[in-house]
Protein backbone atom coordinates (compact mmCIF):
# COMPACT_ATOMS: atom_id res chain seq x y z
CA UNK A 1 0.00 0.00 0.00
CA UNK A 2 2.81 2.45 0.85
CA UNK A 3 4.04 2.06 -2.72
CA UNK A 4 0.76 3.62 -3.88
CA UNK A 5 1.42 6.80 -1.89
CA UNK A 6 2.26 9.98 -3.78
CA UNK A 7 4.40 12.80 -2.35
CA UNK A 8 1.27 14.72 -1.28
CA UNK A 9 0.05 11.69 0.71
CA UNK A 10 3.17 11.83 2.89
CA UNK A 11 2.34 15.43 3.75
CA UNK A 12 -1.20 14.31 4.59
CA UNK A 13 0.26 11.73 6.97
CA UNK A 14 2.28 14.55 8.52
CA UNK A 15 -1.05 16.28 9.19
CA UNK A 16 -2.38 13.17 10.97
CA UNK A 17 0.82 12.67 12.98
CA UNK A 18 0.74 16.30 14.18
CA UNK A 19 -2.92 15.96 15.18
CA UNK A 20 -2.14 12.79 17.11
CA UNK A 21 0.77 14.56 18.81
CA UNK A 22 -1.63 17.33 19.87
CA UNK A 23 -3.84 14.68 21.49
CA UNK A 24 -0.90 13.22 23.40
CA UNK A 25 0.19 16.68 24.52
CA UNK A 26 -3.32 17.45 25.81
CA UNK A 27 -3.31 14.23 27.82
CA UNK A 28 0.10 15.16 29.25
CA UNK A 29 -1.42 18.45 30.43
CA UNK A 30 -4.08 16.46 32.31
CA UNK A 31 -1.29 14.56 34.01
CA UNK A 32 0.91 17.40 35.26
CA UNK A 33 -0.89 20.73 34.52
CA UNK A 34 2.21 22.16 32.81
CA UNK A 35 0.83 24.80 30.40
CA UNK A 36 3.69 24.07 27.98
CA UNK A 37 1.72 21.00 26.90
CA UNK A 38 -1.14 23.24 25.76
CA UNK A 39 1.29 25.44 23.83
CA UNK A 40 2.75 22.34 22.18
CA UNK A 41 -0.72 21.05 21.30
CA UNK A 42 -1.58 24.39 19.66
CA UNK A 43 1.74 24.38 17.76
CA UNK A 44 1.11 20.84 16.54
CA UNK A 45 -2.36 21.73 15.24
CA UNK A 46 -0.77 24.68 13.44
CA UNK A 47 1.82 22.30 11.93
CA UNK A 48 -1.06 20.03 10.86
CA UNK A 49 -2.62 23.04 9.13
CA UNK A 50 0.63 23.71 7.26
CA UNK A 51 0.80 20.07 6.15
CA UNK A 52 -2.87 20.24 5.10
CA UNK A 53 -2.25 23.29 2.90
CA UNK A 54 0.91 21.81 1.40
CA UNK A 55 -0.56 18.41 0.55
CA UNK A 56 -3.24 19.98 -1.65
CA UNK A 57 -0.78 22.29 -3.38
CA UNK A 58 1.69 19.48 -4.00
CA UNK A 59 -1.05 17.21 -5.38
CA UNK A 60 -2.18 19.91 -7.83
CA UNK A 61 1.40 20.86 -8.76
CA UNK A 62 2.34 17.25 -9.49
CA UNK A 63 -1.10 16.48 -10.95
CA UNK A 64 -1.31 13.39 -8.73
CA UNK A 65 -4.78 13.57 -7.22
CA UNK A 66 -6.18 10.21 -6.14
CA UNK A 67 -9.18 8.79 -4.31
CA UNK A 68 -6.76 7.37 -1.74
CA UNK A 69 -5.30 10.83 -1.17
CA UNK A 70 -8.74 12.42 -0.80
CA UNK A 71 -9.87 9.86 1.77
CA UNK A 72 -6.55 10.06 3.60
CA UNK A 73 -6.87 13.85 3.75
CA UNK A 74 -10.35 13.62 5.29
CA UNK A 75 -9.24 11.14 7.94
CA UNK A 76 -6.23 13.29 8.86
CA UNK A 77 -8.45 16.38 9.06
CA UNK A 78 -10.86 14.63 11.44
CA UNK A 79 -7.97 13.91 13.79
CA UNK A 80 -6.23 17.30 13.58
CA UNK A 81 -9.16 19.69 13.23
CA UNK A 82 -12.03 17.74 14.78
CA UNK A 83 -10.89 15.46 17.58
CA UNK A 84 -7.74 17.39 18.61
CA UNK A 85 -9.52 20.75 19.21
CA UNK A 86 -12.18 18.96 21.26
CA UNK A 87 -9.64 17.10 23.38
CA UNK A 88 -7.45 20.19 23.87
CA UNK A 89 -10.36 22.16 25.33
CA UNK A 90 -11.42 19.15 27.39
CA UNK A 91 -7.90 19.12 28.83
CA UNK A 92 -8.14 22.86 29.46
CA UNK A 93 -11.12 22.28 31.76
CA UNK A 94 -14.37 21.90 29.79
CA UNK A 95 -15.37 18.59 31.34
CA UNK A 96 -19.02 19.09 32.22
CA UNK A 97 -21.72 16.85 30.78
CA UNK A 98 -23.09 19.59 28.51
CA UNK A 99 -19.54 20.47 27.45
CA UNK A 100 -19.01 16.87 26.36
CA UNK A 101 -22.28 16.79 24.42
CA UNK A 102 -21.36 19.98 22.54
CA UNK A 103 -17.81 18.79 21.87
CA UNK A 104 -19.19 15.51 20.48
CA UNK A 105 -21.58 17.56 18.32
CA UNK A 106 -18.61 19.60 17.04
CA UNK A 107 -16.69 16.46 16.03
CA UNK A 108 -19.81 14.95 14.42
CA UNK A 109 -20.31 18.16 12.40
CA UNK A 110 -16.70 18.04 11.22
CA UNK A 111 -17.04 14.41 10.14
CA UNK A 112 -20.36 15.13 8.40
CA UNK A 113 -18.91 18.12 6.57
CA UNK A 114 -15.98 16.09 5.26
CA UNK A 115 -18.21 13.24 4.13
CA UNK A 116 -20.54 15.66 2.36
CA UNK A 117 -17.60 17.29 0.60
CA UNK A 118 -16.21 13.93 -0.55
CA UNK A 119 -19.58 12.73 -1.82
CA UNK A 120 -20.52 16.02 -3.47
CA UNK A 121 -17.15 16.78 -5.11
CA UNK A 122 -18.28 15.56 -8.53
CA UNK A 123 -21.54 17.46 -8.37
CA UNK A 124 -19.93 20.68 -7.08
CA UNK A 125 -17.21 20.59 -9.74
CA UNK A 126 -19.75 20.50 -12.57
CA UNK A 127 -17.86 17.57 -14.13
CA UNK A 128 -14.69 19.65 -14.56
CA UNK A 129 -12.88 18.00 -11.65
CA UNK A 130 -12.28 21.46 -10.08
CA UNK A 131 -14.41 22.37 -7.09
CA UNK A 132 -15.21 26.09 -7.15
CA UNK A 133 -16.69 26.43 -3.67
CA UNK A 134 -17.19 24.82 -0.28
CA UNK A 135 -20.56 24.28 1.36
CA UNK A 136 -20.09 25.20 4.98
CA UNK A 137 -16.84 26.30 6.55
CA UNK A 138 -13.88 23.96 6.01
CA UNK A 139 -12.93 21.94 9.08
CA UNK A 140 -9.39 23.43 9.30
CA UNK A 141 -11.03 26.72 10.34
CA UNK A 142 -11.23 25.15 13.79
CA UNK A 143 -7.58 26.17 14.18
CA UNK A 144 -8.96 29.61 15.13
CA UNK A 145 -10.52 28.00 18.22
CA UNK A 146 -7.28 26.20 19.04
CA UNK A 147 -5.37 29.47 18.76
CA UNK A 148 -7.89 31.08 21.12
CA UNK A 149 -7.18 28.27 23.63
CA UNK A 150 -3.45 28.91 23.36
CA UNK A 151 -4.02 32.59 24.12
CA UNK A 152 -6.29 31.68 27.03
CA UNK A 153 -3.62 29.35 28.41
CA UNK A 154 -1.05 32.14 28.14
CA UNK A 155 -3.27 34.33 30.33
CA UNK A 156 -3.86 31.50 32.82
CA UNK A 157 -7.46 30.91 31.70
CA UNK A 158 -7.46 27.12 32.11
CA UNK A 159 -9.13 24.81 34.59
CA UNK A 160 -11.19 26.80 37.09
CA UNK A 161 -10.17 30.07 35.41
CA UNK A 162 -11.65 29.42 31.96
CA UNK A 163 -13.00 32.54 30.28
CA UNK A 164 -16.73 33.16 30.92
CA UNK A 165 -16.69 30.87 33.95
CA UNK A 166 -18.99 27.90 34.53
CA UNK A 167 -22.76 27.57 34.90
CA UNK A 168 -24.80 24.93 36.70
CA UNK A 169 -27.93 23.72 34.96
CA UNK A 170 -30.14 20.81 36.06
CA UNK A 171 -27.36 19.43 38.25
CA UNK A 172 -24.69 19.50 35.55
CA UNK A 173 -22.10 22.05 34.51
CA UNK A 174 -21.50 23.88 31.26
CA UNK A 175 -18.80 26.36 30.33
CA UNK A 176 -20.34 29.09 28.14
CA UNK A 177 -17.10 29.22 26.13
CA UNK A 178 -17.98 25.79 24.71
CA UNK A 179 -20.67 27.52 22.63
CA UNK A 180 -17.85 28.61 20.30
CA UNK A 181 -17.58 24.93 19.38
CA UNK A 182 -21.34 24.68 18.79
CA UNK A 183 -21.19 27.69 16.45
CA UNK A 184 -18.13 26.36 14.61
CA UNK A 185 -19.74 22.94 14.14
CA UNK A 186 -23.00 24.47 12.92
CA UNK A 187 -21.13 26.62 10.39
CA UNK A 188 -19.43 23.50 9.02
CA UNK A 189 -22.72 21.76 8.22
CA UNK A 190 -24.69 24.70 6.84
CA UNK A 191 -25.31 25.19 3.12
CA UNK A 192 -23.66 28.59 2.77
CA UNK A 193 -21.32 28.68 -0.24
CA UNK A 194 -17.74 29.77 0.33
CA UNK A 195 -15.52 30.32 -2.74
CA UNK A 196 -12.58 27.91 -2.86
CA UNK A 197 -9.19 29.54 -3.52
Amino acid sequence: MIRDFHLADWFTLGNAVCGTGALFSSMSFLDDNDVLHIYLAVALVFAALVFDVLDGRIARWRQKVSLLGKELDSLADVISFGVAPAIIVYGCGMRGLYDRVILAYFVACGVSRLVRYNVMTEEMSGGSGKVTHFEGTPIPTSFAIVLMLGIAAYFGAVGENLWLGVWKFAGFTIHPLVLVYAISGSLMINRIRIPKP
